[in-house]
């Protein structure tokens, strides 16, 4: 199975999480998640300076820059597979 099979077999499979990782771990998921669509950062930082979940996923995903799309996506599939046990 080619890595973006894998990578979306994994997006689907994190769904289904036998319980909900800490909060910690989700933003891991996202920040990888985004970085393994869409690569680095795009958009411009939240404005709200109260949404304390949206700067927190833009934080996360900000400090992936640079890494590759592929890298990414390996480590989100490790990641996941490690969640499921």
């Amino acid at each position: 199975m080619e890595l973006q099979q894998q990578f979306e077999a994994a997006a689907a499979a994190s769904k289904t999480l036998p319980q909900k990782p800490d909060n910690e771990t989700l933003l891991q998921l996202y920040s990888l998640y985004k970085q393994g669509t869409e690569g680095d950062v795009n958009t411009d930082p939240p404005s709200n300076l109260f949404d304390f979940v949206a700067k927190a996923k833009y934080e996360a995903w900000q400090k992936l820059k640079g890494k590759s799309k592929e890298d990414a996506q390996q480590e989100y599939i490790a990641l996941v597979t490690k969640l499921k046990g």
